[in-house]
């Protein structure tokens, strides 16, 4: 189980790859690799947007990614995962956040990796500043309301 941040651009494909290259005791025994990969838009609300500022609590961000990461593992029956959120300025197309789970069953990780994504949107610690195409700035007020299953 790894959770990490980074100020850079990454490849997501890469990560993963690398990722499991470095966990051979995982080897023959996952069935379901689930990935969300998630990007900025040059649209919210309406309005183009032309970069981004994801601001965060050090600290408190690890901490609060790694007890929803350390919850999908207490629900579900996975042998790993992986999560990078970027931080600082971003453009659109940049990937945002990687979530990558390793499951004996595509179920699990399916499961898993959703309710990562869902609750890590509205409960971890960042700040997202946007730049609009007109110059002027705002802070993004409205979150996802978290994880909830298809039929709800």
């Amino acid at each position: 189980m790894l959770v990490k941040l980074c100020e850079q651009p990454f490849n997501p494909w890469r990560e993963v790859e690398a990722y499991q290259a470095e966990c051979p005791e995982m080897a023959g025994k996952y069935g379901a690799t689930s990935v969300f990969v998630g990007s900025m838009r040059d649209l919210n609300q309406g309005d183009a947007v032309v970069g981004m500022y994801l601001e965060h609590y050090p600290g408190m961000t690890e901490q609060q990614l790694q007890a929803i990461v350390g919850q999908a593992h207490a629900q579900w029956q996975l042998l790993d995962s992986l999560v990078i959120h970027r931080i600082g300025e971003v453009m659109p197309e940049d990937v945002l956040v990687l979530v990558a789970v390793w499951s004996a069953h595509r179920g699990d990780a399916f499961d898993a990796s959703r309710f990562i994504m869902e609750t890590l949107k509205s409960k971890a610690p960042f700040w997202k500043k946007e730049t609009l195409s007109c110059g002027r700035q705002r802070w993004v007020e409205k979150n996802t309301d978290g994880y909830q299953t298809r039929a709800e």
